[in-house]
């Protein structure tokens, strides 16, 4: 699965591992990114989106239809 939202653009960070010894390594940042299904009423269909823990409480608070209206504005296909 692609590490990245639809709704909000978050990507993986990168940095460095840095164990006892202060030895590093390098890791990665992944964001919580979770696949959700929503009824869009407007277009009577099921869209599935990529969305992190974060986009999924925006989309509860504003709602589907802004959400998809913003998705859309970034240039991503719903």
């Amino acid at each position: 699965m692609s590490a990245h939202c639809q709704l909000t653009g978050s990507r993986p960070g990168f940095g460095n591992k840095i164990s006892h010894s202060h030895r590093r390594t390098p890791r990665r940042f992944d964001p919580n990114v979770q696949r959700k299904r929503y009824w869009l009423p407007g277009e009577g269909r099921y869209v599935r989106l990529t969305l992190s823990a974060r986009a999924v409480k925006t989309i509860d608070a504003i709602g589907i239809e802004a959400g998809v209206a913003r998705i859309r504005a970034r240039g991503v296909k719903v």
